[in-house]
């Protein structure tokens, strides 16, 4: 299995921050030097000119001087709505230091190796050196160097040649200097932070000998000093995490590789340079780029006067019983007392159950609630899930863990499986004879980690075994339970597993031997056919790899960790996993379904709260800073960029987008972003823009996304511990007669052809420009203010040290002196997917006043004029638009593919298909437009049954395919018509629909009226009351 690379548009806006910063650089590539080099003539290189054997090739010189470069910088900080810096910081190293700033698992190797490529493309750059502050991150680098190579061919038609630096390979440097090609040396800091005393720097002294091999001459290398052969190439210096090669000593040695320049890219800069390009974790989150975390944490908790053991795994949710709980307890048996888990519901009595021992008197279970996730008894006492109760040692804290992963993992496989999708769990351990230990004669054998696993692994694997051997089932049966776990530790000289070493100071392990062992089975562990499913590593092993499939990860070690140390752990399971294919499972692959199926749980070590709250903690110290309310002026002067133009937002614009916000409960009294607003926006039911925000409306929202809420953090981390709902299948009203009717007649996949007047498309666009057509003239205000006359540091802080007095705004007539020349035609003919032609004859046709406001402001006109035609467009499509039936049809199963779990969510219907209804939306007391609409079809007596239609239920659209809500049949005689197919919407009004919701829904329209003479309509309804009252008149 080979990993996929598709090209992300938010990897592409990174490398473009970087590229951009050196527009007006000129292409050269051929940059050569006569290399300091004594060369021999032999029978090798007899034939070839000094010219050959001498002349190396360099990095052409930055021509852009400091000025240039700023105002490049300062463009790109705009466009990407970042504080604009005042001066370049460089540090000394080369004209300019720039960062990067992109979260774990999003692929900054991807993106710095790319733009390795379009700096070369673009400007003839080619010497590059990759300085890492680790061996496990160096061999992480070499190994993304390799898995990319395919894919930078099909796009470049070149390869990168790229080596590790070694001081016992010094003839790889002048291979470096000699060709012309795009090189790359990797390199780790212990290579060369050492002491540049030049006497000291001699070959044959004492110390580090491979940190002073490059700074020392060396008669091996014609008595050359490989730092200076290196520093004659003016290389590009890239930082792979920089944070951790701020000292004195690295930032004095890379001052001698002579860098052009250095390109930063890191999660979290400590030292901060000239940034570009800024993609957090909160950004990453919202963009759907990493899994969400969900963690399970373990709480232990003594009850005074009792020894008596409790464990409370879960609560378990069935449409045809009463909630139960998986609690584990002790059970006195002949000769031993053993710990079980069993499930339990009310009235169960513990004392029975184990068998009359007296620790368990009195506990008989008086309630399960799975809202509150807790078990209470008669006796007063309660738990709650994650809780362990009683006489707790280390090694069943270890066991409920290692128990938890398994379940955890099992649960997901079953899903994953029947996706393509391997599932991986990681075990973080801090003793490897906890594990695995040695027999007398060397045998590798498990140690007690090793033994607990299989034992619990055993006893959850026949959970999953039934009579109906399915797929999923038989792969099971075929991996032994000896070869499903493996360790991935340090190897000492006779072969065996040992703990990693540490650098001194720090609690990471450069050994390149177990690194070696994980990141050459990387792919080999993402296929079905390697029984290795659950990994073992050492905790000092947590940086410079992960796995894609990695859905759990557990750690088994002692407390303490920071929250930095937290984050590297969650950090080896953050990115989104992959199929068979090496297809990654992203928005594009999964739409609505990508967080449900990359889901990371942590199996902490801790308390829940404790592990969340430091967590949570390191995230939000590596945020960007961004504001926490929502303001007009936050808006004003904010730079967007929709289909690849940029806009900034004006005066007005800012003021429209704050009282937008405030007009649909987007923000509350104190100004912070709603949960109405997040769940409007996830269900793209987001109240339309006002009119003047209509072109930048995805920019619109992405402004309001950067609005930090802290309740974010609460959605990226979820609680392990909710209960969920393992299964929703389809229910005996799925079956009825009156829905099987209804599923035969929708049930059908449909094919559109649409047929429409160009000519009538040129009038009635000329038309609409004209009336529709406005653009704002570019203003400027002028603001002028005076100090305080009593200020302090507290007035600084604030922002209130000046005080604005007074401002005046002036139009400017005409943009005059503007460099910038455009292709109208060419830009509207894109954007609209007409004809030059058909453009050119519009925009003769709309008046001269009209055309006269594409001086004002001419992206806008053209944005605008864009939106209009295109308005048109859809109008004429769907007044023209003919459906017909196709062969295939929607199977049953799509009502089970969707796997909605959240209790919380839930609705435990009466008359659906399925006993739980998942519902869309947001409302101020809980109950949201389909809750309601749930609850009241369930109550009338019309009604027979009905659905709640799945995601995958589409119809075809010229504007994209759409989804109805309900599909519902009524019983014969009561309604004027026996089936109803419904879209529920918070409002009646049309006027409040997006345009492209309402061409859908038109569309929509069309289809159901052709179904018509078999009695199915269509219709949207604001309430089960709206319902029966447009029926009547349909």
């Amino acid at each position: 299995m080979k990993f996929k690379f598709t090209i992300q548009p938010y990897q592409t806006e990174a490398v473009d921050s970087v590229v951009s910063v050196f527009s007006g650089q000129p292409f050269h590539d051929r940059f050569t030097y006569r290399r300091d080099v004594t060369i021999e003539r032999d029978v090798t290189n007899w034939n070839k000119s000094d010219e050959e054997l001498f002349m190396g090739f360099a990095n052409n010189r930055l021509a852009l001087d400091s000025t240039q470069l700023l105002a490049n910088v300062n463009r790109i900080q705009s466009r990407n709505n970042i504080a604009l810096d005042k001066s370049l910081a460089s540090g000394g190293l080369g004209a300019c230091s720039l960062d990067v700033e992109m979260e774990t698992g999003t692929g900054k190797t991807y993106v710095y190796i790319k733009t390795m490529f379009e700096l070369n493309k673009q400007y003839g750059w080619s010497k590059f050196i990759v300085v890492v502050p680790s061996i496990a991150i160096r061999e992480s680098v070499r190994k993304s160097f390799e898995t990319t190579q395919e894919h930078f061919m099909e796009y470049y038609g070149k390869k990168a040649r790229f080596f590790v630096y070694d001081s016992k390979n010094l003839a790889e440097i002048d291979n470096f200097s000699q060709s012309a090609d795009v090189n790359v040396m990797i390199i780790n800091t212990q290579a060369f932070n050492s002491s540049f005393n030049k006497e000291k720097n001699k070959e044959g002294r004492t110390g580090d000998a491979a940190a002073r091999i490059i700074f020392s001459e060396r008669d091996d290398f014609g008595s050359r000093r490989p730092i200076d052969v290196i520093a004659a190439n003016h290389p590009i210096i890239i930082m792979d995490e920089p944070q951790k090669m701020g000292g004195e000593k690295t930032q004095a040695a890379l001052k001698q590789f002579n860098p052009l320049f250095v390109l930063n890219y890191s999660a979290t800069h400590k030292q901060h340079h000239t940034l570009v390009y800024v993609l957090d974790a909160l950004d990453a989150y919202n963009k759907r780029l990493v899994k969400q975390i969900e963690v399970k944490g373990f709480d232990i908790r003594n009850l005074r006067g009792t020894d008596s053991y409790l464990y409370l795994e879960s609560i378990v949710i069935s449409p045809n019983k009463p909630p139960m709980a998986r609690l584990e307890f002790e059970i006195s048996y002949n000769k031993s007392i053993n710990r079980e888990t069993r499930l339990v519901g009310v009235d169960d009595d513990l004392f029975s159950l184990s068998k009359n021992m007296e620790q368990y008197r009195g506990y008989r279970v008086n309630e399960v609630d799975p809202i509150r996730k807790t078990v209470s008894f008669t006796n007063g006492k309660s738990i709650s899930v994650g809780e362990v109760v009683g006489d707790v040692s280390e090694k069943d804290m270890r066991q409920v863990q290692i128990r938890e992963t398994i379940r955890s993992h099992f649960e997901k496989e079953k899903e994953l499986y029947n996706r393509g999708i391997k599932c991986l769990s990681l075990f973080f351990i801090d003793e490897v004879a906890k594990y695995r230990k040695y027999d007398e004669d060397g045998n590798e054998i498990n140690s007690e980690y090793g033994d607990i696993f299989e034992q619990e692994y055993k006893s959850i694997l026949n959970e999953y075994l039934t009579l109906f051997n399915s797929p999923y089932e038989q792969y099971l049966k075929k991996i032994d339970v000896h070869a499903t776990h493996a360790g991935y530790f340090s190897i000492d000289k006779k072969g065996h597993k040992v703990d990693s070493t540490t650098k001194r100071g720090s609690d990471e392990s450069d050994d390149i031997s177990a690194y070696d062992l994980i990141l050459k089975d990387k792919e080999r562990l993402l296929s079905f056919s390697n029984p290795v499913r659950f990994i073992f590593s050492h905790s000092a092993l947590r940086e410079g790899w992960d796995n894609p499939n990695v859905f759990q990860i557990c750690t088994l070690k002692h407390g303490g960790s920071s929250p930095i140390q937290k984050r590297q752990e969650v950090g080896r399971g953050l990115r989104l996993c992959v199929n068979q294919n090496g297809d990654r499972m992203d928005v594009a692959a999964l739409g609505s379904q990508v967080l449900q199926i990359n889901q990371l749980t942590v199996i902490a070590s801790d308390g829940y709260k404790d592990f969340v709250s430091d967590l949570q903690k390191g995230i939000r110290e590596d945020l960007y800073e961004r504001p926490t309310k929502a303001s007009a002026e936050y808006f004003i002067g904010k730079t967007v960029n929709v289909n690849e133009n940029a806009f900034t937002v004006t005066e007005k614009q800012g003021k429209d987008i704050y009282k937008y916000l405030i007009k649909n409960d987007y923000i509350d009294e104190d100004d912070h972003v709603t949960d109405k607003y997040r769940a409007d926006f996830q269900n793209q039911t987001c109240a339309p823009v006002p009119d003047s925000c209509k072109d930048i409306e995805s920019g619109v929202h992405l402004l309001i996304q950067s609005i930090f809420d802290p309740h974010i953090l609460n959605d990226m981390i979820k609680d392990g511990h909710e209960t969920k709902i393992t299964e929703n299948a389809l229910n005996d009203n799925f079956y009825k007669k009156e829905f099987q009717r209804l599923w035969n007649l929708i049930n059908h996949k449909y094919a559109y052809t649409v047929e429409f007047d160009s000519e009538e498309l040129i009038r009635k666009a000329i038309a609409h420009i004209d009336d529709k057509m406005i653009v704002a003239k570019l203003q400027y205000t002028v603001t002028s203010g005076q100090q305080e006359r009593n200020w302090n540091a507290d007035h600084l802080k604030s922002g209130s040290a000046f005080t604005a007095e007074k401002s005046q705004t002036f139009t400017l007539d005409r943009a005059e002196g503007s460099q910038i020349t455009y292709d109208l035609i060419g830009k509207i003919a894109t954007g609209a997917k007409l004809t030059r032609r058909s453009t050119a004859r519009i925009l003769d046709g709309i008046r001269p006043s009209t055309f006269a406001m594409f001086q004002n402001n001419p992206e806008e006109f053209i944005s605008k004029a864009i939106r209009l035609i295109n308005e048109q467009k859809a109008t004429m499509i769907v007044e023209q638009i003919t459906y017909c039936r196709t062969d295939g049809t929607y199977d049953s199963a799509i009502f089970t593919a969707e796997k909605n779990s959240d209790f919380s969510k839930a609705y435990r219907s009466k008359k659906n298909v399925q006993n739980y209804v998942f519902t869309d939306g947001y409302a101020k007391d809980g109950n949201s437009v389909e809750h309601r609409f749930a609850e009241e079809m369930d109550i009338a007596n019309e009604v027979s049954v009905y659905a709640k239609l799945p995601k995958g239920f589409t119809i075809p659209t010229p504007v994209g395919n759409y989804s109805p809500d309900w599909a519902i049949a009524f019983n014969k005689g009561t309604v004027k018509h026996i089936f109803f197919i419904a879209e529920t919407k918070g409002t009646m009004e049309s006027l409040s629909l997006r345009p492209i919701e309402q061409a859908k829904i038109k569309c929509a329209k069309k289809l159901f009226a052709d179904l018509s003479t078999e009695d199915v309509v269509y219709h949207e309804v604001d309430s089960y009351h709206s319902l029966l009252t447009v029926m009547e008149h349909l």
